[in-house]
């Protein structure tokens, strides 16, 4: 049900589907009708839309998307909200948002949640607005809100140069904290220390947990977040200090961990982790709401921008897809879903 739009609508769309999990080669485009409203959604003519590592994880069939998300992929868009359901207030027709959605960014049209929805400030590119609200989401809540992380602590972020990676640098160093990171080459050490790590550590010829007490002294860090899971965990737990925290957001180097314990009462560790695409309407927008208040100004006055790597048009998602997997980029990958001159 559509309360209010703002210019006449076509009756479908382009996007990207497959029609059975595989490589990125079973990504193709598709005729779809565009998004049904729920009363609270709103609907965006999407300008770019954000890829991430869920993405690949759906297309290979190993992450579905949860009940009553679009199917399509695409977890964050922007773009130009053009029509909003009966419980959404008719202002928003017009403005220009970077939304975090449950599905369905890589489409000419993405259906969000209105409070999930953040403005595009003056002066951002519609293709960094894209490339912010998975990551900025994702590390807000798990380094500050799970993890504790304050003023003056210092954290390990595993995997430096992702879009995970390179937010929680700029965010952990726009709140007062040293952080130390792993990355898998010379280069993206050296441009992970560019975004600002005070430490980056190449874990294919160092031993992090080594590096990361002669660095601290011996003292250990106070929160790691990682996404690998699997062996890093028992050596993370080495490389914490007393009372440390650690996060666990994705598990691509193996779902379980033999663990010491012992360490864990010793040391009083506190383990934690999250996954945010199945979380509540109502959770995300308390922390839409959270992050428009203390990190949003951060880029809306332009101290803060997503690191970029390279964008492909919307047809290209099979390249983009890729290109991830083969890790070789630095910061976001984003697709071009309409030129800057089609919106508006």
């Amino acid at each position: 049900m559509i309360a209010g739009q703002g210019a006449q609508l076509p009756e479908t769309m382009q996007a990207i589907g497959f029609d059975a999990p595989g490589g990125p080669d079973v990504l193709r485009p598709e005729t779809l009708p565009l998004p049904r409203l729920r009363p609270d959604d709103v609907l965006i003519k999407v300008a770019y839309a954000g890829v991430n590592r869920p993405d690949c994880l759906q297309r290979a069939g190993m992450y579905p998307a949860p009940k009553g998300a679009s199917p399509l992929l695409g977890l964050e868009v922007s773009g130009e909200v053009v029509a909003v359901g009966t419980e959404v207030p008719r202002e928003m027709i017009g403005q220009f948002v970077a939304a975090l959605t449950p599905g369905g960014g890589y489409a000419e049209y993405c259906a969000a949640h209105w409070q999930h929805c953040l403005p595009v400030p003056e002066g951002m590119m519609l293709s960094e607005a894209a490339a912010v609200p998975e990551t900025l989401f994702t590390v807000w809540h798990n380094l500050f809100e799970r993890g504790l992380a304050r003023d003056g602590e210092t954290a390990l972020i595993h995997g430096g140069t992702s879009g995970i990676g390179t937010m929680a640098i700029m965010l952990g160093k726009a709140f007062g904290l040293k952080v130390i990171v792993t990355c898998g080459d010379t280069a993206k050490c050296a441009a992970a220390t560019r975004i600002g790590a005070d430490l980056a550590i190449n874990y294919r010829e160092t031993d992090y947990v080594e590096a990361v007490m002669a660095h601290t002294e011996g003292k250990g860090v106070h929160v790691v977040l990682d996404m690998v899971s699997g062996d890093y965990v028992a050596r993370n737990l080495k490389c914490l200090a007393e009372d440390g925290r650690h996060v666990t957001i994705a598990v691509l180097g193996g779902a379980k961990a033999d663990l010491n314990m012992a360490v864990v009462m010793m040391k009083r560790l506190t383990l934690t982790g999250s996954t945010l695409r199945p979380r509540t309407d109502g959770f995300k927008a308390a922390l839409a709401d959270e992050i428009a208040d203390n990190a949003w100004p951060l880029f809306a006055d332009g101290e803060l921008s997503p690191v970029m790597d390279m964008t492909f048009p919307l047809a290209q998602a099979a390249a983009a897809h890729a290109r991830m997997e083969a890790g070789d980029h630095i910061g976001k990958i984003v697709l071009e879903v309409a030129k800057s001159g089609d919106m508006g």
